[in-house]
């Protein structure tokens, strides 16, 4: 898709930020092309994939980490909603602590697996010692206001027009995502949603989240699509704007309200 590449100028503040889900080996393709591009991301990897999916040998996370922040994916990718909560803090905990194993380093940020959690989870993620957890909440073009349930704004993946008008009615903050999702259904092509969404967060300035699965990439066969838009994104959000999702959490955490100590 060719678009008028405007100049950085032009834009009003626009944070871009990337995520890659579940430490598949495809991921090394999504390092390759971030790194191309200048674009700051986060990967979120499980220790193992309890669905039998492959996930990236030691060396290759080592390597990404080296570049790129790395965040936890529970220890074998179970939704935590269907775990009593001490296995649920069990798939938290112990995903932590083989990570920061394998690394040798803090990781401050974590992912809830197919999105889904409950309260309580938020709660087991923070006491974990976690930053800050990212879901799937979409068609969001903000940071959000809470540490533990930052949302984002359109995964890589060609979803029905129908997927979205369900996933908006289920997830709330209607009004801030309303804009997104006029624009998500004005296009039934799933790249020029991706452009319009992006150049509608370029416009109005905020945050535009893009996330994937690389699995799902190689099945699409759609990494020409991503390098093409990692290019386009580069030429339009200055490299001090291009942040991971821990930079990302770290600015909501500057703005919140402080809290008083208890009593």
């Amino acid at each position: 898709m060719k678009l008028r590449q405007s100049p950085m100028a032009d834009n009003k503040t626009l944070m871009f930020t990337c995520s890659l889900d579940d430490g598949h080996p495809s991921d090394m393709k999504a390092f390759e092309l971030l790194q191309r591009h200048g674009i700051a991301a986060t990967f979120y990897v499980p220790i193992k994939n309890r669905e039998g999916a492959h996930i990236l040998s030691r060396a290759d996370l080592r390597e990404i980490a080296a570049y790129f922040e790395i965040g936890s994916h529970t220890y074998d990718h179970t939704a935590l909603p269907s775990l009593a909560p001490a296995l649920s803090r069990f798939q938290v905990v112990e995903g932590k602590k083989k990570l920061e194993d394998i690394l040798g380093r803090k990781i401050p940020g974590f992912c809830y697996p197919a999105g889904k959690y409950r309260m309580l989870d938020t709660d087991i993620v923070k006491n974990a010692g976690f930053e800050y957890a990212r879901t799937t909440i979409n068609l969001c073009f903000d940071s959000g206001s809470r540490m533990f349930e930052m949302p984002t704004t359109m995964q890589f993946y060609p979803h029905s027009q129908a997927v979205y008008l369900r996933n908006f009615i289920r997830a709330g903050r209607w009004p801030s995502r309303l804009a997104g999702l006029r624009i998500a259904l004005a296009h039934e092509d799933w790249i020029r949603r991706l452009y319009a969404l992006f150049e509608h967060a370029c416009q109005q300035g905020g945050v535009f989240h893009l996330w994937g699965h690389a699995k799902d990439i190689d099945e699409l066969n759609a990494w020409q699509k991503l390098d093409q838009f990692l290019g386009y994104v580069a030429t339009r959000v200055a490299p001090e704007h291009r942040l991971n999702n821990g930079n990302l959490a770290r600015q909501i955490s500057a703005v919140l309200p402080s809290r008083p100590p208890p009593p």
